[in-house]
C-alpha cells in the first residue's frame, strides 16, 4: 500500500485519536500538578439593632470569597508538584499503617486509595477467568446445541449484555434489599433473617456476580465465532487418533481461540478496572469504592461550591497506570505471537 493511500485510511483515527484520547489526557496530567483555588478575604461587617437613644452596633471580621467587577469568583492557580497525589496516597498513613504491625490492613482500609484500589484489583482479577471461563463454556454448549435451538439460546444468552449497565444493577439490588423478592425466598429457606446490604462482603458478592452475569454474554458471542473457523478435518483427525473431548478442546480448540481469549481479556481488563456502574447501582459507597468513583467523588463541589480537580486527575492518572501495569502481560504475548519471524 501507498503511503499516501495508507495515511488516507489512518489519518482521520489519528485526528479523531488525538482530539479525544491524547489531547485530554495531557490536559489532565499537567491539571494533576497545578491547583485552582478560591481567594477569599477577610472584611469587616458592622451589624446594628434598634435601639434607644442610639442604635446598637457590633462589628464582625467574617471571610468571603473576593469578587471582581463582574462579581464572579476570583480564583488562582498554583503549582503545586506532587502534592495531589501524596494527599491521594497518603504515604505518611501508609508508613504510619506498616508502623502500626499486625494492625496494618485495618489502617489502610480506611485510606479511600488503598480501599478503593483493593476492590478495583480483586473485582478484576476475579471477574476475569470467571468471564472468560463462563463464556468459553456457553460457546461450546451452543455450538454441539442442535441447529435449530442455537438462533433462540444465542438471543437469551444476550439479554444479560443489551441491559443498560446501572439499570442492571439497580435490579439485582432491588431484588435483595430489604424485603426484595429473592431476601424473602432465602429467608424463607433458611429461617433466619438476612440483610444483604448490611456488610461490605456480600455487597461485594452481589457485585462479582452482577459484573460476570453482564459481560459473560460477550465472551461467549466472541468465542463463538471463534469456533465456526476452527478446522474440521484437525478435529477429525484427533478423533481418529483416539482424542479425547478434554484433549481435542485442550490441543485443538484452545489454541485455536487463544487470540480470542487474549482479545476478550484485553477488553474486560480495561473495562473491569474502571468499574463504577456497580458502586453506583448497588450504593456500595460506605462498605466498597473503586478508583472511579474516587475520582468522581473528588469532582464533586464540597459545602463552599469548590472541586478538587487536581486530585481528581492525579487519581485518573494513577487509575491509567494500574491498566497499563496489568495491560502489559497481554500486550507483550500479543507481540510474541505477532512479531515478524526472522
Amino acid at each position: 500500500m501507498r503511503p499516501r493511500t495508507f495515511f488516507a485510511f489512518v489519518g482521520p483515527s489519528l485526528v479523531l485519536m488525538i482530539l479525544f484520547i491524547a489531547i485530554p489526557l495531557v490536559s489532565v496530567f499537567l491539571q494533576s500538578f497545578w491547583q485552582t483555588q478560591t481567594v477569599f478575604e477577610r472584611v469587616e461587617i458592622e451589624n446594628c439593632t434598634p435601639g434607644f437613644p442610639a442604635p446598637n452596633c457590633t462589628t464582625q471580621t467574617v471571610t468571603r470569597p473576593l469578587l471582581d467587577e463582574s462579581g464572579r469568583t476570583v480564583t488562582e492557580t498554583i503549582y503545586v508538584g506532587l502534592d495531589a497525589y501524596r494527599a491521594v496516597v497518603q504515604p505518611e498513613a501508609v508508613a504510619a499503617a506498616f508502623a502500626a504491625g499486625e494492625d496494618f490492613w485495618s489502617r489502610l482500609s480506611n485510606i479511600d486509595f488503598w480501599k478503593a484500589l483493593r476492590f478495583t484489583l480483586t473485582f478484576t482479577l476475579i471477574t476475569l477467568p470467571l468471564v472468560v471461563g463462563l463464556g468459553l463454556a456457553i460457546a461450546l454448549a451452543v455450538n454441539a446445541a442442535l441447529r435449530s435451538l442455537r438462533g433462540p439460546i444465542i438471543f437469551v444468552s444476550l439479554l444479560p449484555f443489551i441491559v443498560t449497565p446501572v439499570i442492571g444493577a439497580l435490579s439485582i439490588r432491588w431484588l435483595f434489599i430489604g424485603d426484595g423478592i429473592l431476601t424473602n425466598a432465602l429467608e424463607a429457606m433458611t429461617g433466619t433473617q438476612i440483610f444483604m446490604f448490611a456488610q461490605g462482603w456480600t455487597i461485594e458478592i452481589l457485585m462479582l456476580t452482577y459484573r460476570v452475569w453482564h459481560v459473560a454474554p460477550f465472551a461467549f458471542v466472541v468465542f463463538y465465532a471463534g469456533l465456526q473457523t476452527v478446522n474440521q478435518d484437525t478435529l477429525e483427525s484427533a478423533v481418529i487418533d483416539g482424542a479425547s473431548r478434554f484433549e481435542r478442546l485442550r490441543y485443538v480448540v484452545i489454541p485455536h481461540l487463544m487470540p480470542l481469549i487474549v482479545f476478550v481479556s484485553l477488553i474486560h481488563l480495561m473495562d473491569a478496572y474502571r468499574v463504577f456502574e456497580e458502586v453506583i447501582g448497588f450504593s456500595s459507597q460506605a462498605h466498597r469504592i473503586s478508583l472511579q468513583f474516587l475520582t468522581y467523588d473528588f469532582l464533586m463541589p464540597d459545602d463552599s461550591g469548590n472541586r478538587s480537580i487536581s486530585r481528581a486527575s492525579a487519581s485518573s492518572m494513577l487509575t491509567m497506570i494500574g491498566i497499563v501495569i496489568l495491560l502489559v502481560p497481554l500486550l507483550m504475548r500479543t507481540w510474541r505471537d505477532y512479531k515478524p519471524r526472522g
